[in-house]
């Protein structure tokens, strides 16, 4: 099965795509796919054919996401938590990604036609070399392309996530590139996975269950929630119909929640930086009173040094992130 699943909508699904997309549309939509093991024990199948299953229903999923004008999907393949599975399943999930990530390469041409870009988020050191060596390929092969996007989050929890973006920060304190005082929510976003991406407008979870799984919890603060008791394998067009509907009954109320976190954000910083220009200018004048319009002159060249510091070292977080897979994908071709 190929990853973007060729194909027309019916008649019927063409006229009701019309109708939802008169009204806002998701620009992204993450997906808990749970259900396989559960949709396998139903039909009388091996666990791993359950597995296959829900990536052919990618594949189609993939497809009515296109029809419907919706350019990017994120969707939790592998979570670490599964490395506790029991051995002969996790070999056959590996096997599979290995198989679906080749498939993807050998198809390249097909995802340059569509703009497919192809992200991965999560710890890929967790993975066999030469797993991490396929997805490092179709990543890079697929890096320049910018009409619609897919982020498979493998070997990835939301928890690690952001312990891993401290690290970052962390690590640009240390290297001198960003002060402790640079740190802050909207940096710490920027040090995600799932940095190049906007935050998903709905999170849709199969299966029945009514949790999070640790996925995306930093990115869905401000998303709209839809659990489906489908299970993933069986999921239809309408199932997916169904969930942009309950988007856009929840739309104005989401928008307005994210319009005030971005203004509680942006005080939150100038705040911060007020603080630190007080600081420096107490030092500066021993103690003598300093006017408005210095502190205001002292506030704007601050928050420009800041403002460079975090552009330099997102920079230089970009250029060790992309050397990580451009070093896999050197390796591949001299094994």
């Amino acid at each position: 099965m190929s990853w973007i699943k060729e194909g027309e909508l019916s008649l019927l699904e063409k006229i009701s795509a019309n109708i939802l997309k008169a009204g806002p549309m998701p620009k992204h939509v993450a997906f808990i796919m749970d259900g396989n093991r559960r949709f396998a024990r139903k039909k009388n199948m091996e666990r791993q054919e359950g597995h296959m299953q829900g990536f052919n229903k990618l594949a189609e999923t993939l497809r009515w996401c296109k029809h419907l004008n919706i350019p990017e999907v994120t969707v939790y393949a592998f979570s670490i938590e599964n490395f506790k599975r029991t051995e002969d399943e996790v070999d056959g999930l590996m096997e599979l990604a290995r198989q679906k990530f080749e498939r993807l390469l050998e198809e390249h041409e097909n995802l340059e036609k569509h703009g497919v870009c192809i992200r991965v988020l999560g710890d890929l050191n967790m993975l066999p070399l030469d797993l991490q060596q396929l997805i490092a390929k179709a990543v890079f092969t697929t890096r320049n392309h910018n009409k619609c996007f897919v982020n498979v989050c493998f070997a990835y929890t939301s928890r690690y996530e952001i312990t891993n973006a401290v690290r970052e920060m962390a690590w640009g304190v240390e290297q001198g590139l960003i002060k402790g005082s640079d740190v802050s929510e909207a940096l710490l976003s920027e040090c995600l996975y799932s940095n190049n991406s906007p935050n998903p407008d709905l999170l849709i979870r199969t299966s029945g269950e009514v949790r999070l799984s640790d996925f995306l919890l930093w990115q869905t603060s401000h998303s709209c929630l839809v659990f489906q008791s489908v299970l993933w394998p069986e999921y239809s067009f309408w199932n997916l119909c169904e969930a942009i509907l309950q988007y856009q009954l929840n739309h104005k109320s989401i928008q307005k929640a994210r319009d005030l976190h971005r203004e509680h954000q942006a005080l939150q910083q100038l705040e911060a930086d007020r603080a630190c220009v007080a600081e420096l200018l107490q030092h500066h004048s021993n103690g003598k009173p300093v006017d408005s319009q210095r502190r205001q002159e002292a506030l704007l060249h601050y928050t420009s040094c800041r403002e460079e510091r975090v552009r330099d070292f997102l920079e230089a977080l970009k250029h060790k992130r992309d050397s990580f897979f451009s070093d896999l994908c050197s390796e591949s071709l001299l094994a």
